[in-house]
């Protein structure tokens, strides 16, 4: 129909299609009487039926199934295909009553749309078909001779799936039983219908030629032609026999029709084919119809046997039997000589043409069913005939095609014997089939590898045994003797042609090979033909490799894997045994055979050595083994046995020939230069050891031989072949248990594993196969049994296990050529073949010496990798054969229970490193792994058990750990302690080695992560403690102040493993673990204490399963350590009442303590620490409360004043005392803190004084800073300094009133400058005393309060501090000695590496720097006229400092590219460089800001020549983010501009460390922000001369972040500038960037307008004229120019460009002039007036100017008049 995207009329919202259309028309009802429906012609009147009444019957029908059958009318193929599927489904789903409607217009529609031409149509149709018959079963009666013939043409349809459809319609519709019955009722419409299909029917009567291609009719009419032969022959084979004759006469005139037969010649196949098999079918049926019709069944039949079409070709040979069969006289109507024999031959000399398999079997039947009229003269029809037959299997197709050659074979086989047979008698036929025929044939055969398969020696074998059995049989001595004569013929022939192929001196490998197995197969037996004959077949292929003749080795392995070897081998001392079953006609002629050739055959190997005629006789004697053939192999040869052999040897040579050959030949054959493959040769030693009489005899000869005859590579290939053969094993069974061999292989082991590494060692290969045949002799078992005794296996398996013990004392070089490789192939082997024996007990020490060896880093046991991977190949198979043995495998086994052992040792001894540990965790991940496979369920949960430390050895690892983690809980208030306990130095750390604690809690998590994932329940609570264990470990590691690298990498590690908390608490039940954490903690408190609050902090454990543990708040009273620091771990998660219940039992004992209880964990220190910790967490709101623990605390100054630490020499105090001060300290800085009631004076007294006196010791005893109860005494003492400094910092005039009245006054005159004459020097003293120390180090914790005591430091006293005079000589400085001391003293500390230091320090020096410009400023004359451009430095104290900076950072950031950003990881090494650079910079910057316009050029100049600035800028961005936007704007609105950091003021913390990470982006941005603002010209001159891609990426950030910001706080200062003119008016405007000055004196008006750029300040600032009355152009434009150059080149303000403009302009109306060289009346950059003037033209210039003037031309002539310039 029409295309979906062409363009439709207006108002047709819908696509036509033909379903639209007939569903339009089902609606109309009927009203066109007579309608014809949708045919393509009028003979085709559709498919609702043009006949009188049409209404009413079309009512009958269902409107939806009269619309689908009218889609089933169209042309569409998808249309019909969807209609019928929609058909099929309605049928299902609709009543039976509505269905049976549809019955009266089926046949139309099936018999038309059944033969469609789209498959999928036919198919659907079929299956919609089925659905109507399940749907109206019997009602389909009347209509069935209408649909019958049609159906059975649509069951023989050549497309399979619909042809399936239909039958299983037939079926639905008819059992079995009743298809015949159907049939017959039916024979006459089929046979019409078919008939007219066959006979009338052409391709356009069957398609409308107007319509259908031509292509499409022809393809319709062929397979119409198809279906209908076929349905023919279905009719035939269902129909009854009674009802066959009733059809006779239709039969008669298809028959008698020409066209018919001419289907036998149609050029399409599968026509021929059906054709073929309907013949065969009227043949089979109506045999009498063809035999009337001889003269053309005949001809089409027998002259189509030549057609080799794959299709036809079964067919037509059914045919060609059938018609040779039904008729007699079928050769009378062809000439059998001249047309069919000529066509036969060829298609049989041809090989069939690719069809072989289905020709080949035909032709015996076909030549039975020849009468012998046509075969005469039988001599030359047979002999051609076979001749054509042996010419086929010269085809390549067939040589190549196992199934055709095997089809030509059997079919030569069978033909040849069913013409003896009918032949016997008739010499000269007998003679050519044996002489012309059967002998070439073999000869051919024995040439050609590829047709050397056992099948056809089996063949001839049976052809053999069928003529010797008749020949024994049949009693007629005629037959008999005939048979005797041809059998006689054919040893005979046959004899020749085997010596033919022998007897020559390089005998052909593939004829010797045919040869021999043709003998072979020959001997056997009939019994084992047909039984043998596929397995035969299997191993056949071994033949056609050319190199050797592998038939005598039957495909043996070295290990005896392959069973079918072993079956041949057995069969052929079957056939040894039971040679009476040969036929005495055959036994004495191959016997002849045999011994002929075998003695042509040593004669060939004595004379020249042949090797393939030495194979020849191997494969004869393993076969014919016999003393009479051995007799003849030594032929008149006399005995010549060496004397020196033992007297039974002798006896036996000379009794036995086998044994005498054995010695003289085959000895001497073995040991001769070695053969790659000699194996034929020891099955020629087995073949002699047959013929002795007993086993003992074979042992004393085997051990003689083996005493020094025999080399090792032969005794490996004795063995080998033992163990490929049972039969073979029992006749050296004896001698492979017995002492000689077992002796003789201990001493190799011996040789073998202590091989001396020198030069002088033997090939590789020596080694190798020696190491093959320990190997074998280990891993070989017969009948579950050792091949060698016992005893020997272990003595060899002991001297292993020796030599892998010591190879830990190699070196890794020695290791890789050393017998550790081999003895793990032997081990594996050993291993691996065990299965069912016990292990012996040193093959389990041999095992554990495996998996330490496994177990163990390459840095211990020195081995190469290649040799690990095997050692551990090697002990998992022992592992695994050990768990597979039944009974109690821990109980027996030793492995198991050593090498739990051993790991025990190896993690409790602090020994391994994380790589030591990642490789024993592998090696027990594979152990336990291994030990899952048992099926002894407990077997993993003991071992876990035997490796799990008993409580005092955990205990005792806790205790090994080092106490460094203390450092961090007593810092932070976490955990209080009165006593000293930091006796383990972390000397650990240098030896990198893991604590055994964190060793043995990951090796058992690993193991029960194992155990857990099988589901296996561990006992006594083991997953409980084991997890318990992990925590503190991991509890352990959090808390360590600055972890070492490995204890990280331990971490990683276990993470990676995933032997996590969580992952072990989800695969097991851990109910019980929370209680024994919560008892452990009460009963030792420490990291116990602190593992409970991080599993509720990480929501691992809810607060309702941790209530349960405290509900009895009196169970943690009286208080021990452990009780203590449970309650304070527990503060942060309590809720306020159990608080307060707390609080309740620790007020009232704060009242009653003693002076020495006071001291005491159960006294005032423990109830004071415990308080401390619930009024941290903010939850006491009780201002009465806190007051009255002040008192308390005051009366206890009163009345133990000697325990509070004032001013006093700390080294003598006990831990008592400082646990209590501690506390006492850390109370008041709280209650400052969060006290919000107001305080009397005396109160406030003694905290102040308390306070100064705290400090006072702090300062005094700084040398004891190491001790860590001191340090902690000096943090919380600084604290309160700090507390209090910040709460008079913030004080407002509110809370002053609060206070007692001289409270303000006293803290400043005394108190804040007593602490801070203590607090600095101290600084000064500490850094001094320790450099470049860590932050988060312990010993450098009280830096953190001190610094950010001294933060608040004023700056009056900053200026009085009075410390020791350091001045440096050669300084350039203006500066007082004090300010210059202050200054040399901290600013070195900028680059101390603590960024607490640092960031104190430039809050000092930054109160500092507005003060300096001020001292330049007053010595600014000196700078003046001089002759160079002018430089100042700022402070030499910060620039010299800014170079030691800048060499730092060139280190850190130097090498990588600008705009490529660096993230600096936080409290670094690098951090604290970058933090001091940047620093720094801010105090140059904030110092450049405060000075005057002038010493801003001067400054700027300075800055320009060190070329320091540009430095900065480069490092800037490198620093910057990319995206300068807070995180937490993302949320915002987008409406709003997001916060950046150029918006934002960076806050320097030194406590607050959670935004760390942004610390130096921050700093970065703000500095370049205060670059922007403050140096904007030598920003825009370093911008200008960058190269471009620095330059863009310059332009991009600017403008982008940090441009508006400059912008709009440069116009925001004009508008609030609070700066006057005399006769100038500034206006900003923020919306347009513009500034407008409008200049006024008398009646001139001067109007200037600036614009800010969109990159601003890098781009230019445009300064546009507004109104100009009264000034010349000239002069304008040169007071333009001066405001653009000085916006553009100086680093100033518009304000200060407009001021220095205007001033300009003044001093030109007060008459002064120009300089000449800048046109500008003050100079823009030293602010000086034109004062040197020429004496010839008397014009005045500036001296800078002219300087540059001087410089830059190389002359010293006036610029205006040229004259020299004096």
């Amino acid at each position: 129909m029409g295309g979906k995207n062409k363009q439709r009329t207006k108002g047709n919202l819908r696509p036509s299609n033909s379903g639209r259309a007939a569903e339009l028309l089902a609606k109309e009802q009927g009203t066109v009487p007579g309608f014809i429906g949708f045919g393509t012609s009028q003979s085709d009147l559709g498919y609702v039926p043009a006949i009188q009444g049409a209404e009413e019957i079309d009512s009958l029908v269902d409107s939806d199934f009269r619309m689908v059958l009218r889609k089933l009318s169209k042309k569409d193929v998808t249309t019909k295909l969807k209609a019928m599927q929609e058909f099929g489904t309605m049928c299902t789903e609709r009543d039976t009553e509505i269905v049976k409607g549809v019955l009266p217009y089926w046949p139309r529609i099936f018999c038309k749309i059944s033969l469609d031409h789209d498959r999928r149509v036919r198919e659907a149709t079929q299956q919609s078909f089925e659905k109507l018959i399940l749907k109206v079963k019997k009602h389909l009666a009347p209509y069935l001779k209408s649909l019958m013939g049609y159906w059975l043409m649509a069951q023989c349809d050549t497309y399979t799936p619909a042809a399936s459809a239909a039958k299983d319609a037939f079926e639905a519709a008819f059992p079995p039983s009743k298809q015949p019955e159907a049939i017959a009722f039916c024979k006459d419409e089929i046979t019409s219908v078919l008939q007219d299909h066959l006979i009338k029917e052409t391709p356009d009567t069957l398609s409308d030629p107007q319509t259908v291609p031509e292509e499409e009719r022809e393809a319709k009419f062929y397979r119409v032609v198809t279906c209908s032969l076929l349905a023919l022959k279905k009719l035939l084979c269902l129909l009854p026999e009674n009802e066959l004759d009733s059809l006779e006469e239709k039969f008669k005139s298809l028959l008698s029709q020409n066209k018919f037969w001419k289907y036998g010649k149609h050029s399409i196949p599968q026509i021929r084919s059906a054709y073929f098999e309907l013949v065969s079918a009227l043949c089979q049926r109506i045999p009498q119809l063809m035999k009337d019709e001889a003269s053309k069944v005949s001809p089409s039949v027998l002259l189509s046997i030549d057609d080799s079409d794959p299709i036809v070709c079964p067919a037509l040979w059914e045919a060609v039997l059938y018609t040779l069969t039904t008729i007699e006289d079928c050769w009378l109507h062809v000439n059998a000589k001249k047309s069919v024999f000529p066509k036969l031959s060829a298609v049989v000399r041809e090989g069939g043409r690719g069809l072989a398999t289905v020709i080949y079997p035909y032709l015996l039947p076909f030549i039975s069913k020849l009468p012998q009229t046509i075969t005469d003269p039988k001599l030359d029809f047979f002999r051609n005939f076979l001749t054509s037959v042996v010419a086929g299997l010269s085809t390549e197709r067939i040589k190549t095609s196992f199934s055709e050659c095997s089809a030509v074979i059997s079919a030569f086989f069978e033909c040849l014997r069913f013409i003896m047979q009918q032949n016997l008698g008739e010499e000269e036929i007998e003679k050519m089939l044996v002489n012309d025929q059967l002998i070439p044939f073999i000869d051919a055969v024995l040439k050609e590898p590829r047709l050397q398969d056992e099948q056809l020696f089996n063949h001839l074998a049976e052809t053999l045994s069928s003529w010797e059995a008749k020949a024994d049989v049949e009693k007629d001595d005629k037959t008999a003797h005939s048979l005797d004569k041809v059998l006689l013929n054919f040893w005979e022939r046959l004899s020749e042609i085997c010596v033919e192929k022998i007897n020559e001196p390089e005998a052909d490998v593939k004829s010797v090979s045919g040869v021999s197995n043709l003998l072979q197969v020959l001997q056997k037996p009939k019994s084992s033909l047909k039984l043998n004959k596929k397995k035969v077949g299997k191993v056949r292929f071994a033949d056609e490799l050319p190199e050797s003749n592998k038939e005598n080795e039957k495909c043996v392995s070295s290990e005896g894997e392959n069973s079918e070897g072993s079956e041949s081998m057995a069969e052929t001392s079957l056939i040894l045994n039971c040679s009476d079953f040969i036929s005495p006609l055959r036994k004495k002629p191959l016997e002849d055979l045999v011994c002929k050739l075998a003695t042509m055959s040593i004669n060939y190997v004595n004379e020249q050595k042949s090797e393939q005629h030495l194979r020849l006789l191997s494969t004869l004697l393993s076969s014919f083994s016999s003393t009479q053939v051995f007799k003849m192999l030594l032929g008149d040869e006399k005995q010549s046995i060496v004397k020196a052999k033992p007297l039974e040897i002798a006896k036996l040579a000379q009794k036995n020939p086998a044994v005498q050959f054995l010695y003289q030949k085959l000895i001497g054959w073995l040991n001769e230069d070695p053969r790659k493959d000699a194996g034929f040769l020891v099955d020629i030693l087995y073949s002699a050891l047959h013929c002795c009489d007993n086993n003992m005899e074979r042992k004393y000869v085997l051990d003689d031989l083996i005493e020094g005859d025999l080399k090792w590579s032969s005794i490996l290939q004795v063995i080998e072949k033992a163990c490929s053969s049972s039969d073979k094993h029992a006749l050296v069974t004896p001698w492979l248990k017995g002492e000689i061999l077992g002796e003789k292989l201990v001493t190799l082991a011996d040789h073998l594993c202590n091989k001396d590494l020198e030069s002088s060692v033997p090939s590789e290969s020596y080694f190798s196969e020696r190491w093959a045949l320990l190997s074998l002799v280990l891993s070989q078992h017969v009948k579950n049994d050792y091949l060698i005794g016992e005893v020997y296996v272990e003595r060899i398996i002991v001297k292993l296990h020796e030599t892998l013990s010591k190879a830990k004392e190699l070196s890794e070089a020695e290791n890789n050529d050393s017998s550790v490789s081999f003895i793990c192939d032997v081990a594996y082997n050993y291993f691996s073949s065990a299965k069912g024996c016990l292990l012996m007990p040193s093959a389990e020490d041999l095992l554990l010496t495996l998996f330490q060896l496994c177990a163990q880093s390459k840095e211990s046991t020195h081995l190469p990798d290649f040799l690990v991977c095997k050692l551990k190949n090697t002990w998992l198979s022992g592992v695994n054969l050990l768990i597979h043995q039944t009974g109690n495998a821990y109980k027996q086994s030793t492995f198991l229970c050593l090498s739990a052992l051993w790991l025990k040792n190896q993690v409790q001894s602090s020994s391994l490193d994380i790589k030591s540990l990642q490789v024993l965790l592998s090696a027990v991940d594979d152990l336990l792994n291994t030990l899952l496979e048992s099926e002894d369920t407990n077997l993993l949960g003991v071992y876990i058990g035997s490796v799990m430390p008993s409580s005092s050895e955990w205990e005792k690892m806790r205790q090994s750990l080092p106490m460094q983690w203390l450092h961090r809980p007593l810092l932070e208030g976490r955990l209080s302690l009165n006593y000293e306990c930091f006796k383990t130095d972390f000397k650990e750390q240098d030896t990198k080695k893991l604590p055994s604690h964190l060793c043995t809690s990951a090796l058992l998590s690993k193991m029960i992560l194992v155990a857990l994932k099988k589901e296996i329940v561990l006992e006594n609570n083991e997953l409980e403690k084991i997890i318990a264990e992990l925590l503190y470990s991991l509890q352990w590691y959090e808390e360590l102040d600055n972890p070492p690298i490995f204890l990280t990498g331990f971490c990683e590690m276990l993470q990676k493993m995933n032997i996590t908390y969580d992952n072990l608490c989800g695969l097991g039940n851990t109910s019980g673990l929370l209680q024994l954490l919560f008892s452990r903690s009460m009963e030792h408190g420490t990291l116990w204490s602190l593992i409970i609050a991080k599993l509720i902090l990480s929501r691992s454990v809810s607060s309702d399963e941790v209530k349960r543990h405290y509900r009895r708040k009196e169970g943690f009273f009286p208080l021990t350590e452990g009780n203590m620091h449970t309650i304070q771990s527990l503060c942060p998660f309590l809720s306020k009442e159990d608080k307060k219940e707390f609080i309740a039992q620790c007020i009232p004992p704060l009242l009653a303590w003693t002076k020495e209880d006071l001291c005491s964990t159960n006294g005032g220190f423990g109830h004071l620490a415990i308080f401390n910790s619930c009024l941290q967490t903010r939850s006491i709101d009780d201002g009465e409360l806190l007051h009255g623990i002040l008192k308390i605390l005051i009366s206890w100054k009163k009345d133990h004043e000697d325990i509070f630490l004032f001013s006093c020499n700390l080294s003598e105090v006990s831990p008592e005392i400082l646990g209590v001060n501690i506390e006492i300290i850390r109370f008041l800085s709280l209650f400052l803190k969060y006290c919000s009631s107001p305080l009397a004076e005396s109160e406030w007294d003694f905290i102040m004084c308390s306070m100064l006196a705290w400090l006072e010791t702090t300062s005094e005893n700084h040398a004891l800073y190491s001790v860590p109860l001191v340090q902690l005494f000096a943090c919380v003492s600084c604290d309160l300094a700090c507390e209090l400094s910040a709460f008079f910092d913030s004080a407002t005039p509110d809370t002053i009133g609060n206070l007692p009245v001289n409270l303000i006054s006293e803290w400043k005159e005394f108190f804040s400058q007593g602490i801070h004459s203590l607090l600095l020097p101290l600084l000064v003293t500490v850094t001094g005393e320790s450099k470049d120390t860590s932050e988060t180090s312990f010993q450098n914790a009280m830096l953190k309060p001190m610094c950010e005591t001294l933060t608040y430091i004023p700056k009056d006293q900053l200026l009085s501090q009075k410390l020791p005079s350091r001045l440096v000589a050669g300084q350039k400085t203006n500066l007082p000695e004090y300010l210059q001391t202050l200054l040399n003293i901290l600013a070195p500390l900028l680059l101390y590496r603590a960024r607490p230091v640092q960031i104190a320090v430039y809050h000092m020096l930054y109160k500092l720097m507005p003060e300096l410009p001020q001292y330049d400023q007053d010595n600014l004359k000196s700078y003046g006229d001089e002759e160079e451009e002018p430089a100042l430095s700022p402070p030499a104290a910060l620039m010299s400092l800014l170079g030691t900076q800048e060499d730092l950072l060139e280190n850190v950031l130097g090498c990588i590219p600008v705009g490529q950003i660096v993230t600096i990881k936080p409290l670094s090494e690098d951090f604290c460089f970058v933090l001091g650079y940047l620093l720094t910079w801010k105090l140059i910057l904030t110092f450049f800001k405060a000075a005057s316009s002038q010493l801003r050029a001067l400054y700027s100049m300075y800055l320009r020549k060190t070329k320091s600035l540009n430095k900065l800028l480069y490092h800037l961005f490198r620093l910057m983010p990319e995206n300068p936007t807070y995180a937490e704007t993302a949320i915002e609105l987008s409406n709003k501009d997001p916060k950046t950091f150029f918006t934002e003021e960076l806050q320097l913390s030194i406590r607050e460390t959670a935004t760390l990470p942004y610390h130096i982006p921050h700093l970065a941005c703000s500095v370049y922000h205060m670059t922007l603002k403050d140096l904007p010209a030598m920003v825009r001159l370093w911008w200008n001369s960058s190269e471009k891609r620095v330059f863009n990426i310059v332009d991009r950030f600017t403008s982008k972040y940090v441009s508006s910001v400059l912008s709009f706080q440069e116009i925001s200062s004009v508008q609030t500038s609070t700066q006057l003119f005399n006769g100038m008016t500034v206006k900003a405007r923020a919306t347009t960037r513009e500034v407008m000055a409008t200049y006024t004196i008398e009646d001139i008006v001067i109007e200037l307008i600036i614009q800010l750029p969109s990159n601003y300040p890098l781009g230019s600032i445009t300064v546009e004229s507004g109104k100009r009355v009264g000034v010349a152009v000239q002069q304008w434009r040169n007071w333009m120019l001066q405001l653009s150059t000085y916006l553009t080149h100086q680093n100033g303000s518009i304000m200060e460009g407009l001021a220095l403009w205007k001033n300009n302009v003044d001093k030109r109306f007060e008459g002064v002039e120009d300089c000449m060289i800048c046109f500008s009346v003050i100079h823009g950059f030293n602010y000086s007036l034109p004062k040197k003037a020429c004496r010839t033209c008397k014009k005045k210039f500036h001296s800078a100017c002219l300087y540059k003037w001087f410089t830059s031309s190389n002359k010293s002539t006036c610029p205006l008049c040229r004259e020299t310039f004096f």
